[in-house]
């Protein structure tokens, strides 16, 4: 696999570090304050009802037998799990949803902080513009998440094949990330969506680095409210600095 992990973390980390940007800082605000919202809203929405979703689910797989009671115990810890798992990926598909055409926004002025090129703020007309086409798109990636995800919940669930299931869990998790956020810059340059992933498979380590450290900052407090805006940036950086190369070895492979 071609890449590196290691670059792509740093694009993230290099969003982060540009957010405070006195020409960017202005279209950072709206994906801001929706993260934040939305992520107070799930960790509220998820301590009020994680014990009352648990024992719902528990009670759903196990018959109400006296004799399986102490499987109760065995099956909360993996229950728990599937709740929380459920919490996080459903939060990151409304977020992306209501911010898609602010984040497609944030992507496009960053581009174009990033080549030079004067940034102007045409209103919410020009975001209003971006609202059929971003919500389409982020429509195309449920299309691909959601059957891989329900393929992965189902392995879950086997003998055996279920211990390597957290390890596919995480890697599944850094891959859509990679893909949620890369796809801003793509979309903005007319990348379809079949040849954006193309591309990210084409420099699958860094790709896969740049997810895995989104996926590692949602877990951390604080970073997470601000990691959507940052993690559009590092994404747009990436694309500016990268997609060149990556776009020549893949005319080079057609050639062959």
């Amino acid at each position: 696999m071609k890449g590196n992990p290691f670059q792509g973390a740093g694009y993230l980390v290099r969003g982060l570090q540009m957010l405070p940007d006195p020409q960017i800082r202005p279209f950072v605000l709206v994906p801001l304050v929706t993260n934040i919202i939305l992520f107070i809203a799930a960790i509220w929405m998820l301590f009020s009802n994680f014990g009352g979703w648990v024992d719902y689910l528990i009670t759903t797989f196990l018959p109400d037998w006296e004799w399986l009671q102490f499987l109760h115990y065995l099956l909360w810890p993996l229950m728990a799990l599937l709740v929380i798992v459920f919490v996080y990926y459903g939060f990151s598909i409304v977020a992306n949803l209501i911010a898609a055409p602010f984040n497609g926004f944030l992507s496009e002025k960053v581009e174009k902080r990033l080549r030079g090129d004067v940034i102007q703020d045409e209103g919410w007309q020009a975001v209003l513009a971006l609202v059929p086409r971003a919500i389409g798109r982020e429509l195309a990636k449920l299309a691909y998440y959601l059957p891989r995800m329900l393929f992965l919940l189902v392995l879950s669930f086997i003998p055996v094949i279920n211990i390597v299931a957290p390890f596919l869990w995480i890697l599944f998790g850094a891959w859509m990330m990679a893909i949620q956020y890369c796809d801003y810059p793509m979309d903005n340059n007319k990348v379809s969506f079949k040849n954006m992933k193309n591309m990210l498979k084409a420099d699958r380590l860094t790709s896969l680095g740049f997810g895995g450290l989104i996926q590692v900052g949602m877990m951390i407090p604080i970073l997470n409210l601000i990691l959507m805006p940052a993690a559009v940036v590092g994404a747009t950086i990436y694309w500016v600095e990268g997609h060149v190369s990556v776009e020549r070895d893949l005319d080079q492979k057609r050639l062959k």
